[in-house]
């Protein structure tokens, strides 16, 4: 299957590259890295000599903060529905979109109605789509989990009041799994929320993080929401992942029902396993297939 991947030198977008290829598929690499510039992508015609000899495609494009240069409207809405555009001018039928949790009828922060904006686009066409909505992805080579893992290794873990905002963690391995099931399941037409099989507080998602380095427990900084929003004002410029909008994600502890999505995979999501942020998703999905065969 020869297969257009947006975002393809990102988180996601490597996985994908590593578990598709070891299979056998070839992979049409669209990422700045591969030097395309998808921020000016914004129009079908952009997009159509990309398309030629392609099965299907997977976008996966997406930043969790905003430049001048690298925009939420244009990133996560404008050049994919270009995309999605071409796609039925090209007669490309399968198309799999990531999006987010939370991005639905009620997102109130801008990367989250930018990433519906595409996805109400998508459901508009008359192709074979699936609109996947992940919860918080963890794993080898994460951004976000990369930083908290250092973050977790402080004598006390800074969390906003309580630490009891939930959460429902998902390996990237089973992110990925799912796409590329859903390169050529036959029932499409479904936007999943991708979330896992327990749900966590974050204080005990950064407890977890400690066991995964080989640390105790330990205790908790709490910092009032009010003063950590207005922290996140000074700081968004030192790391996107300190965005005032973050942290009201964070607070507002986005949830789902994982029946659909374990329906859709046939077999139950990873619970959160303390290896799991230092295992990609090509190993990880190996050992469920060798467990499968063993069992």
């Amino acid at each position: 299957m020869n297969v257009l991947l947006t975002g393809a030198s990102g988180f996601i977008g490597r996985n994908l590259v590593a578990v598709m290829q070891a299979a056998g598929h070839r992979i049409v690499p669209v990422s700045r890295r591969h030097g395309f510039d998808v921020s000016r992508m914004t129009t079908p015609e952009a997009w159509m000599s990309l398309l030629e000899s392609v099965d299907a495609v997977v976008n996966a494009v997406g930043i969790i903060a905003q430049d001048r240069q690298q925009r939420f409207a244009t990133l996560h809405a404008q050049a994919p529905i270009a995309l999605f555009q071409a796609c039925t001018w090209a007669g490309v039928r399968r198309v799999v979109h990531i999006s987010a949790l939370g991005a639905n009828e009620s997102a109130f922060s801008a990367y989250h109605r930018s990433k519906r904006t595409a996805d109400d686009a998508l459901r508009s066409l008359d192709l074979d789509w699936l609109v996947l909505r992940p919860a918080l992805i963890y794993g080898r080579g994460g951004t976000s989990a990369e930083l908290f893992l250092r973050l977790t290794r402080l004598p006390r873990l800074p969390v906003v009041d309580d630490g009891q905002q939930h959460l429902q963690p998902v390996h990237i391995s089973d992110v990925i799994d799912t796409l590329v099931q859903g390169l050529t399941v036959s029932s499409t037409r479904r936007t999943l929320d991708l979330v896992g099989p327990q749900t966590v507080s974050f204080a005990d998602w950064l407890q977890l993080m400690r066991l995964a380095q080989g640390l105790p427990p330990t205790g908790l900084l709490r910092i009032p929401y009010p003063f950590a929003l207005t922290m996140a004002y000074l700081g968004r410029g030192l790391n996107p992942l300190l965005h005032p909008d973050n942290l009201r994600m964070l607070q507002a502890g986005y949830l789902g029902d994982p029946g659909p999505w374990t329906q859709f995979l046939g077999r139950k999501p990873r619970a959160p396993w303390p290896a799991g942020f230092f295992t990609d998703a090509r190993d990880a999905l190996t050992d469920v297939q060798e467990g499968e065969a063993n069992p």
